[in-house]
């Protein structure tokens, strides 16, 4: 295990905390290697402001790829991008009054007129509300050579032929019915944000939300930007048979990677600490502290949008079973991402859960972090949870 958590665990009177907690949820993230759940990853848990334990456990993976993951280890965060980019975004697009929460998608996708979810609203695309079908392959039709966009030309093109490929969709549901966890939403929603705010997702978050909070280590590196000048930090996640290469530095998610590497339901790229980071932003905001994001809409948007669903506006809130485990309240709010990663908050006690891993190394057909997630979150709340 490779950590570096002298500096990071609190003290009381000079003397770090009580190392027995540390230990148990160390053994369990080293078990959970040591049972192949995930090569390795990093673990941030903050409790009342504090960062109680923050440490880095196996490898990057199989060889060569065998190097110790480190505390500043860079991973794909998958699904997170959803609320982390997409969900921000939009928060900070209503707070500025360029958006509502009630204007109809065709407002903004001149492509969904006519469609049947032409009358959707943002509220519902947010919430998984919007009738749409979970995922769909359109990679394959965006990117039928497996290569990502030339220019920026190519990849307005790709972006339009994607919501022409979202409005021939049959509809799922009757919007607003029920929820149905759909990519397809944030897609079209990751879109809206570039159109509203003239720029692409990628630079709008870095302009209004990362600079603003300090944050470096969060970025598409698939956009105008490079996330580290040492390519050496991002762990890899599966060899690709679509790419026909072992994915390092460039996403997972095949319908983003078509798409330029950035899109409102994958491409965002971060260490444990930089998620720590706007993680800690919602939860101050969610306690009803103003900042960068308004505390007014932080709550709205963590709170469940139906009583038959638990979405909120970009959040998830745990419902039995949840990757939360079973000790996190009804107003905790979180998300996981499909390459292994996954954050939850719960401000009834102030505590934060940052879990970053590579379990799609080398294949994705392994599912032990299922079970696992529930099970270290349970750990992570009996010794912090409560105090």
């Amino acid at each position: 295990m490779s950590r570096h958590a002298g500096t990071e665990l609190a003290t009381t009177a000079g003397r770090p905390l009580v190392h027995v907690r540390v230990s148990a949820v160390r053994r369990a993230f080293q078990r959970a290697v040591d049972e192949n759940v995930f090569p390795g990853a990093v673990a941030l848990v903050r409790s009342r402001g504090t960062v109680v334990f923050h440490e880095a456990v196996g490898t990057y993976g199989v060889s060569p790829n065998d190097q110790p993951v480190h505390l500043e280890s860079i991973y794909d965060l998958a699904s997170l991008t959803k609320p982390l980019a997409t969900g921000t975004a939009m928060l900070c697009l209503v707070r500025d009054e360029c958006l509502r929460l009630d204007q109809p998608v065709s407002q903004w996708a001149d492509e969904l007129r006519g469609s049947p979810f032409a009358g959707v609203d943002l509220r519902q695309l947010l919430s998984h509300q919007a009738g749409l079908p979970a995922w769909r392959p359109y990679y394959e039709q965006l990117a039928p050579a497996g290569l990502p966009p030339r220019n920026e030309e190519e990849r307005r093109q790709r972006a339009h032929t994607l919501l022409d490929a979202v409005a021939s969709e049959p509809i799922a549901y009757q919007p607003g019915s029920q929820s149905l966890y759909s990519d397809l939403g944030f897609m079209v929603l990751g879109e809206i944000v570039e159109r509203c705010a003239g720029t692409s997702l990628a630079n709008y978050c870095r302009r209004r939300i990362h600079e603003p909070l300090g944050i470096s280590s969060l970025a598409f590196p698939g956009r105008e930007e490079a996330i580290t000048e040492d390519p050496a930090r991002i762990v890899p996640t599966e060899w690709d048979r679509w790419r026909n290469r072992l994915l390092r530095g460039e996403v997972h998610d095949e319908n983003a990677y078509a798409l330029g590497g950035c899109a409102g339901h994958a491409g965002l790229f971060g260490t444990a600490h930089a998620v720590g980071q706007l993680s800690a932003a919602w939860l101050q905001a969610v306690q009803g502290r103003d900042g960068v994001l308004s505390a007014v809409l932080a709550k709205q948007f963590t709170r469940r949008q139906s009583d038959t669903s638990s979405w909120g506006l970009g959040w998830d809130t745990p419902s039995a079973p949840s990757s939360s485990g079973t000790r996190f309240s009804s107003r905790a709010f979180g998300h996981v991402g499909f390459t292994g990663t996954s954050l939850w908050i719960d401000p009834s006690c102030d505590l934060e859960v940052i879990i970053l891993s590579n379990r799609v190394h080398p294949t994705r057909t392994n599912p032990a972090i299922k079970t696992f997630r529930p099970q270290i979150h349970d750990a992570i709340y009996q010794e912090w949870g409560g105090r």
